[in-house]
């Protein structure tokens, strides 16, 4: 099994490129399937939920080339199946992206219960109310856990759709299935995350006529078809938020290339409110905790725009190493406070009560064996690791690696003394 060791790495400096946005790049994949045509995209992390997506992809009938680094080609002249590999389904929620395209494509798509992190229930009844409302019809075999979607005899057609919550992943399939629709959607409580805006640039980038992606109404236009294109991802904003965190927890200073400022001005601003020196530059963030006395602040997190649930674990983490107590909310997630255990056996302190946990601050962290409980616990066990005294061996890895392009590497260039080993 393999692992992460950290040791306390003083103060990390240098500069860091910021990867593609895992979470742009899987819906931007998934919306190929809707043109018979090539699509290219650009600026693709080398991570293992792309892996997962390419071969979800390969299943349907699509033909890949991703010889050339950062870059995948991808053509689906004919859709070959309908059904969902399980296997890959369980290993990645987002493979719930490919369903929109699949059902307004196809006409059909089978589809076994998702996997991922284990973070919340996340169910899928908003992209299923979504469909229903775009005329398909949805069977739902418990027994087996598998959904199927089936579009109407005259296709899918446009409706207004109101969203119980701002879903992104059910946005995002509704917006996708929306595109060949006959007639107007209206997407009314809308998710408003940057990576929904990249979706939509990209559908109309393909011909789509999509409007208003960003607000909380989207309105969809249908086509009959659409065309291939070329489209480079936005920067991941949740690699920023990590990266600004490693320097404000090693008290250090790194300058973020290739971030967009306006994806991250919660996280700036929360960081900033303790006391760390945060400046938007031409080419970058800088982030500078040198010699700065810093201290608490309270986190609730949101929906976009407010603050992000995938940036709430790395930021309590640096919250245990500063003066005075912090409360942390979440929100988003009802399960998404397991990294505390692991944060306290590094003698954080940390006490938890449904969905708010207290954070004493002001901790002196050592070094321990701790879980990647998900994807973004991993990287807070690894900051905190970067701060403690002694080792942090960080089991589950794999977790990380499904969203962080080169994790060891970026860090090691700062100066962190951290290495992979491969097995025990």
């Amino acid at each position: 099994m393999a692992k992460i060791l950290v040791n306390n790495s003083g103060p990390l400096h240098g500069e860091v490129w910021i990867s593609g946005a895992k979470n742009a790049v899987l819906p931007l994949l998934a919306a190929t399937i809707l043109t018979e045509d090539s699509c290219v995209i650009e600026g693709v992390p080398d991570l293992a939920d792309v892996t997962v997506m390419k071969q979800m992809l390969e299943n349907y009938g699509a033909h890949i080339d991703d010889s050339e680094e950062g870059v995948i080609k991808i053509k689906t002249p004919e859709v070959i199946s309908c059904e969902g590999d399980r296997e890959l389904v369980q290993e990645m929620r987002a493979s719930l992206f490919t369903m929109g395209p699949m059902l307004a494509r196809y006409g059909k798509v089978v589809m076994p219960m998702p996997g991922g992190c284990t973070i919340g229930k996340r169910p899928i009844d908003l992209h299923l109310k979504g469909f229903r409302a775009l005329g398909a019809e949805v069977d739902i075999d418990e027994e087996n856990e598998v959904v199927t979607v089936t579009a109407g005899k005259d296709g899918l057609v446009g409706d207004a759709i109101y969203l119980d919550f701002p879903s992104v992943g059910a946005t995002e399939n509704i917006l996708m299935a929306a595109t060949l629709s006959k007639g107007t959607t209206i997407i009314e409580n809308a998710a408003k995350e940057p990576e929904i805006i990249d979706l939509a640039n990209l559908l109309n980038k393909m011909g789509a006529r999509i409007k208003s992606a960003g607000t909380d109404m989207i309105r969809v236009e249908g086509v009959e078809k659409l065309s291939g294109c070329i489209h480079e991802a936005i920067p991941d904003r949740i690699e920023t938020g990590t990266f600004m965190l490693a320097a404000a927890i090693t008290r250090g200073d790194i300058m973020i290339r290739n971030a967009i400022p306006g994806h991250v001005r919660p996280i700036m601003a929360k960081l900033r409110e303790c006391n760390v020196g945060v400046e938007v530059m031409p080419d970058g963030i800088y982030v500078d905790a040198r010699g700065r006395d810093l201290i608490s602040t309270d986190i609730k997190t949101l929906p976009y725009p407010g603050f992000p649930t995938d940036i709430q674990s790395p930021f309590m983490a640096f919250l245990t190493t500063v003066d005075g107590k912090s409360v942390v909310r979440e929100t988003v997630f009802e399960n998404r406070f397991m990294h505390v255990v692991e944060l306290n056996r590094m003698g954080a302190d940390i006490v938890t009560e449904n969905r708010e946990a207290r954070v004493p601050g002001g901790k002196k962290l050592k070094g321990a064996k701790v879980r990647a409980t998900d994807l973004r616990a991993g990287a807070a066990m690894v900051l905190a690791g970067l701060a403690a005294s002694g080792t942090t061996e960080v089991s589950e890895i794999y977790h990380i690696e499904r969203g962080y392009e080169n994790f060891v590497g970026k860090f090691k260039a700062l100066g962190a003394d951290i290495m992979k080993i491969d097995h025990d």
